[in-house]
């Protein structure tokens, strides 16, 4: 008797460690035009106490990069792992599938190896804020169950304050200090109904997409979040005198000309102001996510992944706001990873890296094979070596409607460099050295010392983007 327990013991407890671990969750988390505004990323002024959690529990990296500083064609591109060229998405109208119909994006190759798939919020593209609440240009494909939460800030777009009422409150610096609590607003509603989700789906592996649609303009929040934000303490980011004078005009947004929107300091400060509370606002939802996924058992068995569709100008160069640039503050994006047992986790890397390497890297997590089509890397080495050798480089383009003759800019980031054509370069060529101007002020393209670096430079940018205005299909009034 003794000798069957014994065998049935051994028999149970080498099943045991012979089981299979359960599949990896996904919860996949977007900002929507959050820039590096985030006090782990060094912004003196940020409160994000959750954000900052969140990086102290994985990787963070603070040289992530968009493939197109506009909403529709950067989320395309990050979702299905390829290059605005591959996908011929760069404005706010065309489908990914209209070029590519049988590609496979990111949450449907979960769906198809067994995980759900699920959505709430803005994960592809969305007109905000007149699409809140409807499906905006998503991609049915991707998605067993979708959710759009429609809050009391599209109820209230009458007291919204518009600086510029000649443009959309979606286009132009607009904010409201709202009444009410944050599970009143979208963002609130869709943090809610994720837990919900994660709730109902913990049993079963998942790949849920969060996705707030602030801090997109209008900057909408309760009024609780700006008192963290006292305006005394707001200013606007330093630039030389003569900082634009070497800057080809084409390097300029076709919808921010001027600086500042020819608008007053103080009304732009109140602007900048708004965007501040609204990342407050979309932190206190990144932590109850976080505390959501705590409370329901899933930490050690989830990856969370935090990115913003691309940056945000908040007045650098002598005035330039919201997007549309190759600079860095458009280029570059929050991005981090937790991935549980990663001998990185907590620490930071200043690798250079792109949006298209997220899909192949959260597959490559959760032992799933991506498509051989995908143009991105594997980044999971950095996830358990954040400071290794990677020779990244990162490259950015952006389609402008110009006077009468479209142009296309595009722009390579190397650990030391950043290099940009306009028009592959008959529209004007920019070169910073990053090392001894981090901030791009000394454009040194007709510099004939750097030549050579110029030389490489445009070689590997032209190997990579075509830096040709396309010839497909764009709607000029949606860039």
């Amino acid at each position: 008797m003794k000798r069957l327990s014994l065998i049935i013991f051994l028999t149970v407890f080498c099943q045991t460690l012979n089981a299979e671990e359960p599949p990896l969750n996904v919860l996949f988390i977007a900002s929507d035009d959050l820039t590096q505004s985030i006090a782990c990323y060094g912004d003196p002024v940020a409160v994000t106490p959750n954000l900052d959690r969140l990086s102290d529990m994985g990787v963070r990296f603070d040289n992530a990069y968009c493939q197109i500083p506009l909403c529709n064609p950067t989320r395309a591109s990050l979702m299905t792992g390829l290059r605005p060229d591959t996908l011929k998405v760069y404005d706010l109208a065309r489908h990914f599938r209209d070029e590519v119909p049988d590609v496979v994006t990111l949450p449907q190759l979960f769906r198809q190896n067994g995980y759900k798939s699920m959505r709430v919020g803005k994960l592809y593209h969305y007109g905000v804020p007149h699409q809140i609440g409807t499906n905006g240009l998503d991609d049915p494909q991707s998605w067993d169950q979708v959710v759009n939460p429609k809050g009391r800030d599209t109820e209230e777009e009458h007291l919204i304050t518009n600086l510029e009422p000649h443009r959309k409150i979606s286009a132009a610096l607009s904010w409201l200090a709202a009444e009410g609590t944050d599970e009143e607003q979208t963002d609130g509603m869709i943090t809610t109904e994720a837990i919900k989700l994660m709730s109902e789906n913990r049993d079963q592996p998942f790949f849920l997409g969060v996705g707030f649609f602030r801090p997109h303009t209008p900057f909408v929040a309760p009024k609780k979040y700006w008192d963290l934000y006292p305006i005394e303490k707001i200013k606007m980011p330093y630039a030389p005198e003569n900082d634009r004078a070497d800057i080809p005009k084409s390097a300029f947004a076709h919808n921010n000309p001027v600086p500042n929107y020819n608008l007053a300091e103080e009304d732009v400060l109140k602007a900048k102001q708004a965007y501040y509370a609204n990342v407050s606002f979309v932190d206190a939802q990144v932590g109850r996510l976080l505390d959501a996924v705590d409370e329901l058992g899933l930490s050690e068995r989830t990856i969370i992944v935090f990115w913003s569709d691309h940056g945000y100008h908040l007045g650098e160069h002598q005035g330039i706001w919201q997007k549309r640039c190759l600079f860095e503050e458009s280029a570059s994006a929050p991005m981090m990873i937790y991935a549980p047992g990663r001998k990185g986790n907590g620490r930071a890397s200043q690798q250079i890296v792109e949006f298209v390497d997220i899909f192949p890297t959260i597959a490559t997590l959760c032992e799933l094979t991506p498509p051989k089509s995908i143009e991105g890397k594997s980044i999971v080495p950095l996830l358990d070596n954040p400071e290794r050798k990677w020779k990244g480089r990162a490259y950015t383009q952006a389609l402008r409607p110009g006077d009468g003759l479209p142009v296309m800019g595009a722009t390579v980031r190397t650990d030391r460099w950043r290099y940009t054509e306009w028009n592959q370069g008959e529209q004007g060529t920019e070169l910073y050295d990053h090392q001894n101007d981090p901030y791009e002020f000394d454009n040194l393209a007709c510099d004939p010392r750097h030549a050579s670096t110029i030389s490489d430079l445009r070689a590997s940018l032209r190997a990579t983007v075509s830096g040709e205005v396309p010839t497909t299909p764009f709607d000029p009034a949606k860039l």
